[in-house]
């Protein structure tokens, strides 16, 4: 029964979701979760199995549809990273990345191929393979990494685009090292090399670029209804992939990345929605094919994971990274320490599986020697960097000064008035604020009043990636909507502690008795009394934002007395600049030198006088 396909096909989604969710509950990388399944349900059970057969076997499984469904997979990830990019972030480093993807590429190349040489024992021209195989980097890995570690500075928007872009570039270099394996000679390789550039560079951007402006003018004239939007946007993915496939090997995946990114920064059509689905579908995509690629290891291939494959994968950490990223930062103007940090941050993902995955059939087939060692080298590169960069990451900036142990800033979801009120009185004290908030109105409000604000769903991960959160301490969401606050609460309860994650009391909660337990995640802000509605009413109506010092002469006791009982308490600030929230659970108790925020009639002053 468990080798029926309708079986096989249960597991993988079991495994692969099931994994998803335990990496997100353990806070680990699911990649790591996601190939040890396959593994389990592959090379393991066929090893501990009297038979020898395993629980899962994809060849058996797919047959000839494998190869095809794995690469069209990685096309459509491409495509979803590509929706991510945001020309605007990157002004100001726009030539780091390019020399990353380029010069830093190169170094990586070259020294991974002498690499595998010397170390793994690998023919020069299947060491030169590996090598351009193991150039990309996982941007599935590092858009969570970056999301826990929160890095200052201009590190997040380099190795997010580093991530994306130069996966089709290694992907391109590594089908030109296929095509000189296949065609051998050296003047032969160099020729078929060099056409084969020129013609992934031509179809494949231009194809990418053809089917974003096609699509955007679609959206832009509403020739596609609601309900078919994410289905064509799929389809006009797929055609492009394959179509550019067939004119140009392998350069498929650079037609689809360029086809993400050209619709992500046109400015015609909103795409948004389309965002959303296809972070959903990137999911349910990771997951299959980790499970499924882990699950074709066979118990040969373990014979790999030896003192040699574990010295190369420290020889990628300790030298080939350091030194491409040291080589393609001269001049560039960064601080020593973000580049510090960049040479300590390279895992490797789902692109190196697949395309390992896919040359080494390709290869095998065609009769060279040493393709089988291409899969069980790379699968151990992508558990070692994971695993490395993964926890080492963010000690790391934290030693290096790019994250802090104990940020004191805010991230408000929602710009309305009265939040822009409460951030700007944060801002002028000193504290690090940024607002998030789909309308674009509140967003542009905030900038004009000087605060850090981003347009966008934070319900989205790609919005989650484009956050600045470094120095942000505290998540409060005060959107009107009580269900979009739940919402927002429970997305950002895995990256930050859940006593840092705070909404707005619901009017159910607002109406219920003070001490009411409450099933909706985050904790209930302010008191319990204080909704939206609220604290919109007093400042819409002449109440303010005030910091009171409080001092021996002026205590608590007389703080009170001057505002009343109607002032509404928000934080309070200690001598060393540390700001505590004010709730029901811990209520507010300044001592003289401490600071009291607060919303608090100005017309109590008149009335007492």
């Amino acid at each position: 029964m468990l080798h029926e396909p309708i079986v096989s096909l249960a597991i993988i989604v079991v495994l692969g979701v099931g994994a998803q969710w335990l990496a997100w509950r353990v806070r680990i990388p699911s990649i790591l979760l996601l190939l040890l399944a396959g593994m389990a349900v592959g090379p393991l059970t066929a090893f501990l199995f009297p038979d020898n057969k395993p629980i899962l076997n994809p060849d058996n499984l797919l047959g000839d549809l494998l190869l095809p469904l794995v690469s069209i997979s990685v096309g459509l990830i491409l495509y979803e990273g590509g929706l991510t990019l945001n020309l605007r972030e990157i002004r100001e480093v726009r030539s780091v990345i390019r020399s990353l993807v380029t010069l830093g590429a190169l170094v990586t190349w070259v020294l991974a191929g002498l690499a595998a040489h010397f170390l793994l024992g690998m023919e020069w021209q299947l060491a030169a393979l590996l090598g351009a195989i193991l150039v990309v980097t996982g941007p599935t890995v590092i858009g969570p990494l970056l999301s826990h570690i929160r890095p200052q500075g201009k590190v997040g928007p380099v190795l997010r685009w580093e991530g994306i872009v130069i996966d089709p570039i290694g992907a391109l270099l590594a089908v030109l090292i296929y095509e000189a394996l296949l065609v051998g000679g050296v003047q032969d390789a160099a020729g078929a090399t060099a056409q084969a550039l020129l013609m992934t560079i031509l179809i494949g951007g231009g194809l990418g670029t053809a089917a974003a402006l096609l699509l955007a003018w679609l959206l832009r004239h509403y020739l596609i209804p609601d309900s078919l939007q994410n289905p064509v946007s799929v389809l006009l993915v797929v055609l492009v992939f394959v179509l550019s496939g067939e004119l140009q090997h392998e350069s498929g995946l650079l037609a689809a990345t360029v086809m993400g990114i050209v619709l992500a920064n046109q400015r015609g059509a909103d795409v948004h929605h389309i965002l959303e689905f296809k972070e959903n579908l990137r999911v349910l995509l990771i997951s299959a094919l980790f499970v499924v690629l882990g699950a074709r290891i066979s118990v040969a291939d373990f014979a790999y994971f030896n003192w040699q494959s574990l010295l190369f994968v420290v020889f990628l950490i300790a030298i080939v990274r350091p030194a491409s990223v040291w080589l393609a930062t001269i001049g560039s103007g960064l601080p020593r320490r973000e580049r510090i940090f960049l040479a300590c941050v390279a895992p490797r993902g789902i692109v190196a599986a697949a395309v390992a995955s896919v040359f080494a059939i390709s290869l095998e087939e065609a009769g060279i020697e040493q393709a089988g060692m291409l899969v069980p080298y790379t699968f151990a590169v992508i558990l070692g960097t994971v695993a490395f960069y993964g926890l080492a990451a963010g000690p790391i900036a934290r030693k290096l000064g790019l994250a802090t142990t104990n940020p004191q800033g805010f991230l408000f979801i929602g710009a309305s008035g009265w939040a822009r009120d409460i951030a700007a009185a944060l801002h002028k004290r000193g504290f690090k604020v940024l607002l998030a908030d789909t309308n674009y109105e509140h967003i542009r409000a905030a900038r004009l009043a000087g605060l850090d604000a981003v347009y966008g769903n934070v319900l989205l991960e790609e919005t989650i990636e484009m956050l600045e959160l470094a120095g942000i301490g505290r998540v409060l969401a005060l959107t009107p909507n009580d269900e979009v606050n739940a919402l927002v609460s429970q997305r950002f309860l895995r990256l930050f502690d859940r006593a840092q994650v705070y909404r707005l009391p619901s009017a159910g909660e607002a109406r219920a008795d003070k001490g009411a337990p409450s099933d909706m995640p985050g904790r209930k802000l302010f008191a319990s009394n204080t909704t939206y509605a609220t604290i919109a009413s007093r400042l819409g109506s002449g109440w303010v934002v005030k910091i009171t010092t409080l001092s021996e002469e002026f205590n608590y006791d007389d703080f009170q007395t001057l505002y009343g009982p109607r002032a509404i308490l928000l934080f309070t600030i200690a001598e060393d600049d540390t700001i505590s929230v004010i709730t029901d659970e811990k209520p507010a108790d300044p001592q003289p030198g401490q600071s009291i925020v607060a919303i608090v009639n100005p017309d109590e002053l008149l009335m007492m006088t």
